[in-house]
């Protein structure tokens, strides 16, 4: 798998990796998301073993542990030994460590715990007694996030206070999405890819491999036999006990429903139900609680509303799931049509969005604006009034309001003016502000609008 990104990732595993002293680092994040790319990536070169647990018993993963190990060292003792404890391995490995620093991986760490609890307390022990005090690098690595979180990062966890440094790995950022194709591809079309795989490695690579955006669709999530056709089913089941209720929720989001009230209707649901779902899908990853942006206390706000916030599974509960029936029966080229008529409106006209407000940001990180942003977001208002992008500089009073546009044709004067009408129904500092508008065209702006803006300072345009 190709290696994009991961720049910050890096460079947090590098600075373990120089410590004086032991290191323990979790990582953790979603199925496919790339972590063993990025720790095969950081160990090469490096004195490592790398071992990835299953689920089977906790003693034979320690019998493959112990093999993997028996062969780095090119000890025939400890290969033929039978052992029924994991310190002995651990404390062959540290003696090799005394000149050079050495790296241990445990990927997939949570079904050692998992088979066994009673490991966890084990780990502990090794860690106190043996790992602690040793020249290695200990990496513990998960992709079931609610359960590396219970054994790894939880204060009831045996291990909880160990370690070192955590690593939360998600999707690739669009900003570094091109790098995963070839150069002349344009960015139109990379956002309709990005619409479909997100940033999510492995995705990316099949929808590579098959070709073309439409091909990839149809041989690699249409198809009942494919890679990606059950994938969301194989991300929930492992993560959560009732699938159902979950998938129930997050088939009413992708329709629409974007409030509590509207979600628990569709659903024949009380409203008070509902909540606990939503809470493990936020911390899974794969939604997120939106507030208009000028709230001034998002976490007790009513206006919230929630989303998918992984494109593959809203394009997936908004185009697969609803359709699997005729997927099922054969109908694939049907269900394709379906999705060319609503793809761009109904799908990648909002993932735009969310490149561009990620665009906002990084341009204020990166001191491209001469204010520096504190929040950046969406706005809206009760009477169906939405503004795309929305920046907010506290210290300066500045108001950044934006409009995303994934049209076929240009971007004209009026698209500004309807946004500058928009500015004052957002109150925030009313009178006390200065506001700036920033409009986003995936294929550029017409020529009246260059020259309309050609003196003003408080308009950008990005393309």
């Amino acid at each position: 798998m190709q290696f994009v990104d991961r720049k910050q990732e890096m460079t947090l595993l590098e600075r373990e990796y120089a410590s004086d002293a032991a290191s323990l680092v979790v990582v953790y994040g979603r199925r496919r998301v790339g972590k063993t790319t990025l720790l095969t990536h950081f160990i090469e070169g490096k004195p490592a073993i790398y071992f990835l647990a299953t689920e089977e018993s906790e003693a034979m993963n320690r019998q493959v542990f112990q093999s993997l190990a028996a062969e780095y060292l090119g000890d025939d003792l400890l290969r033929e030994a039978v052992l029924s404890r994991w310190e002995p391995i651990f404390e062959r490995l540290v003696q090799s460590a005394q000149q050079e620093r050495l790296v241990i991986v445990l990927d997939e760490f949570q079904y050692i715990g998992k088979s066994s609890p009673a490991f966890l307390s084990v780990f502990q022990r090794i860690w106190d007694q043996c790992l602690c005090k040793a020249n290695v690098m200990v990496v513990l690595c998960g992709s079931l996030i609610s359960m590396m979180m219970s054994q790894t990062l939880s204060y009831e966890s045996p291990i909880y206070g160990r370690r070192t440094a955590q690593l939360r790995l998600r999707p690739v950022c669009f900003e570094y999405y091109a790098d995963f194709f070839a150069e002349d591809m344009s960015k139109d079309r990379l956002v309709q890819y990005y619409s479909v795989t997100g940033g999510v490695p492995k995705y990316i690579e099949v929808f590579r491999q098959a070709g073309t955006l439409e091909q990839g669709i149809q041989d690699c999530v249409l198809d009942p036999g494919s890679f990606l056709y059950d994938e969301p089913n194989f991300l929930l089941q492992r993560e959560v006990s009732d699938v159902g209720s979950y998938f129930s929720i997050m088939r009413a989001i992708a329709a629409g429903n974007h409030k509590l009230s509207k979600i628990a209707t569709v659903l024949q649901q009380k409203q008070t139900s509902i909540p606990r779902y939503l809470r493990v899908l936020i911390e899974l990853d794969l939604l997120e609680r939106e507030v208009p942006i000028t709230e001034s206390n998002p976490e007790k706000s009513k206006r919230g509303i929630y989303k998918i916030q992984d494109p593959f599974l809203a394009f997936w509960f908004q185009f697969v799931y609803p359709n699997r029936s005729y997927l099922e029966s054969g109908h694939q080229e049907l269900v394709l049509r379906r999705i060319k008529q609503n793809f761009i409106d109904n799908r990648v006209s909002f993932i735009y969005e969310d490149i561009c407000r990620e665009q906002l940001w990084k341009m204020s990180a990166d001191g491209d604006l001469p204010y520096l942003l504190d929040k950046v977001g969406r706005w809206w208002d009760n009477a169906g009034n939405e503004i795309d992008v929305v920046g907010v500089s506290e210290d300066e009073g500045i108001l950044v309001l934006g409009e995303c546009k994934f049209w076929q044709g240009v971007v004209g004067v009026n698209v500004l003016q309807a946004l500058e009408r928009k500015a004052a129904l957002v109150h925030w500092r009313d009178g006390q502000r200065k506001v700036v508008y920033i409009l986003f065209s995936i294929h550029g702006f017409s020529e009246d609008l260059h020259q309309s803006v050609k003196f003003r300072q408080d308009v950008i345009l990005m393309s």
